[in-house]
């Protein structure tokens, strides 16, 4: 009899654990098939003025690995009409010179570089911007990152994805050119799951800004309080969602992300900033943020594996990991982003640390940005402070 019952009990625990495994992977799989699905195409028509004018401002903050290339990018531009602002805070940054040598070589390009930021939020790449915002002529804005890879038709792409409806338009980064294993680490966190989580929120109406490059139009958001509203959160992208929810507008995405060349990366370096935007979502969107503990299947199904250590429940579980991630690497070649034979094991090794990063976020408070430290404890949704770009 006792027999029977513990073969009862192995056999509810084996149901309980692949019906849990069963429908992550399941939920996993469709937000990979509707990210495939929105990405290279863009819904509706857009109702952006054609050749509207437009105002580029880009903070930078010292030179990285790329940062010639990516300034340059910016003055060969295939758009009619459009002026480049720089803004720096530091006079003394070893990028300005650079400024200068690539603003004398473009001379057909209206450009000026700004030094000197204002103290508008805790976030430094926000006071960076103010001065940028404010010296900006035309009423539509970029706010792009240094490190963004912009073709040639670069503003085209992001006006493509303006709709009546729409408040913003950004592009969530997408990692290339990585340089040894740990940014092919990073590029597994950016692409096939952050990338592919913004696509498939923003195809069901749950689109989250980001700060990499974001579209505005000037006199909306200076109806809602300006660029200093943005110092509303820990996080600027995440004040720019809430601020355009809350005038009954959407975020909506590119339709094809631009890329971020990554270069060299240390693991020191991945694990920093992973738990950077761990710990900013968790205190901007928690309702979002808890969740994402199921969006790997190492976690949950080597748990099912060592509640109920079957054969059956193995196997099954070695078949959803399987499919699970033919999945991630499927949507990665659809989408043209980088991939290679041992992507696979990068997103193993994601997904290995990933339970760490999560839980640190809900444990420590402090957040460390270009040598700054702020500490987000006791900040909560409403009353925070800017923060760090999510991207």
């Amino acid at each position: 009899m006792t027999g029977s019952v513990e073969a009862g009990e192995v056999e509810i625990g084996m149901v309980v654990a692949l019906s849990l495994c069963a429908l992550l992977t399941l939920v996993n799989l469709v937000s990979l098939a509707m990210a495939a699905r929105r990405l290279g195409r863009s819904d509706g028509r857009s109702t952006f003025p054609v050749g509207a004018p437009v105002s580029l401002v880009r903070p930078v903050c010292g030179i990285e690995a790329f940062s010639e290339e990516m300034l340059t990018r910016g003055f060969k531009l295939d758009y009619p009409d459009y002026e480049l602002i720089f803004c720096v805070a530091d006079a003394d940054d070893p990028i300005v010179p650079l400024l200068h040598r690539l603003m004398a070589a473009h001379p057909r390009v209206p450009s000026r570089l700004i030094v000197g930021d204002e103290r508008a939020s805790d976030n430094p790449k926000l006071n960076n911007c103010v001065r940028g915002w404010e010296a900006a002529r035309h009423e539509w804005v970029v706010l792009a990152d240094s490190n963004v890879l912009m073709p040639p038709d670069y503003l085209q792409r992001l006006q493509a994805s303006w709709r009546e409806d729409t408040g913003l338009v950004c592009s969530t980064p997408v990692g290339a050119r990585p340089h040894g294993f740990c940014a092919e680490l990073e590029c597994a966190f950016l692409n096939t799951l952050q990338a592919r989580w913004q696509y498939a929120g923003e195809s069901v109406g749950l689109g989250f800004a980001q700060g990499k490059s974001m579209l505005w139009n000037k006199p909306f958001l200076e109806a809602h309080g300006g660029i200093r509203a943005l110092a509303a959160e820990i996080a600027e992208d995440a004040a720019a969602t809430k601020l355009v929810r809350a005038a009954g507008k959407r975020v909506h995405l590119v339709a094809s992300p631009f890329e971020q060349p990554l270069g060299r990366r240390s693991f020191g370096e991945i694990w920093s900033r992973q738990q950077r935007w761990a710990r900013l979502r968790r205190v901007t969107f928690p309702l979002f943020f808890a969740p994402e503990i199921g969006t790997g299947p190492l976690l949950p199904f080597t748990l099912a594996v060592a509640i109920v250590p079957t054969p059956e429940v193995a196997g099954a579980v070695l078949g959803m990991a399987a499919a699970w991630y033919a999945g991630e690497y499927a949507l990665a070649a659809r989408a043209g982003w980088y991939r290679r034979p041992r992507t696979i094991l990068a997103f193993l090794v994601r997904d290995a640390v990933f339970p760490a990063i999560w839980a640190s976020a809900w444990m420590q408070s402090a957040i460390v940005w270009r040598g700054n430290t702020m500490d987000i404890r006791a900040k909560e949704p409403g009353r925070l402070r800017a923060g760090e770009s999510a991207a």
